[in-house]
């Protein structure tokens, strides 16, 4: 189900940018990466990756194409404290809103979602209205991931 993170997935400046970001944690966090759906474009949520497993986080990457209940059992079975999406396609709100409401029904609302991608401003709201605790548009660096789940992931 894991996907090994290739050599090129991030640059040396990125990753010294997503390093410096929000002191060490005593408690490992860990992270599902998943990209749902169809979209086949998964460079983003590698570098993401990369930048919070470089950060000191446990990181699990799921692939490309998975479904929402693949997600929510890969996140249950891993003990994940955060899952993080990528959705470059359009169907973040079906997606995401799937992800929050499967994590509910399996009593897993205390992990926490967070996505990004190609997601309009007027939707930003609406999902977090879902339950979705931040969206990063393009544009977004590594660092500000980074400290954003060392400052929200614990505080849940």
């Amino acid at each position: 189900m894991s996907e090994s993170l290739g050599a090129d997935a991030v640059t040396d400046d990125e990753t010294a940018s997503a390093t410096g970001a929000g002191a060490a944690s005593t408690d490992v966090i860990r992270v599902v990466v998943a990209k749902p759906g169809l979209d086949g474009h998964d460079r983003g949520a590698k570098v993401v990756a990369r930048a919070l497993r470089d950060a000191g986080m446990e990181v699990i990457y799921t692939g490309l194409h998975q479904t929402p209940e693949q997600i929510v059992e890969a996140a249950i079975q891993e003990d994940a404290d955060v899952v993080g999406l990528s959705v470059l396609s359009g169907a973040h709100m079906t997606l995401f809103a799937r992800v929050v409401d499967l994590l509910a029904e399996r009593d897993a609302s205390d992990i926490v979602v967070f996505g990004g991608g190609i997601i309009p401003e007027d939707d930003i709201s609406e999902l977090e209205k879902l339950g979705v605790a931040k969206v990063f548009t393009p544009g977004a660096t590594t660092m500000e991931i980074v400290g954003w789940v060392r400052e929200h992931v614990h505080a849940a």
